[in-house]
């Protein structure tokens, strides 16, 4: 089953603060780690909100906002795409990745697949 994996900014992401060496290389061998294993197929980190937008639509008017957002924590700083056999084992991929990023919230979604449709 995939699952995606979705993590949360903290004030210091939005603020534009990169990781420090030493939680860099914790987050490398995390992610060497989960990808040497095959859970792993995919993901990315994203820019802070002040290089992004929001697109609202209501009752069929679109409004565009640029960013930055007013709530850091609201905001996705990136995600992940996981192949494991049980949410019980994307959750603890996430919770292990949530420790190392230092994250407050992270997400866990299982992906919709096509045979899921019929």
């Amino acid at each position: 089953m995939r699952y995606m994996v979705m993590h949360y900014q903290t004030q210091a992401n939005e603020d534009g603060i990169v990781p420090s060496p030493e939680e860099q290389a914790a987050i490398g061998e995390y992610m060497r780690e989960a990808q040497l294993s095959g859970v792993f197929l995919g993901g990315e980190g994203v820019h802070s909100s002040s290089k992004g937008a929001r697109v609202e639509v209501t009752d069929g008017s679109v409004r565009v906002i640029d960013g930055p957002f007013a709530e850091a924590k609201e905001l996705i700083a990136g995600f992940a795409i996981l192949d494991v056999s049980s949410l019980e084992e994307a959750v603890e991929h996430a919770r292990k990745f949530a420790l190392v990023v230092g994250t407050h919230r992270v997400d866990v979604r299982q992906v919709v697949e096509y045979s899921d449709l019929a």
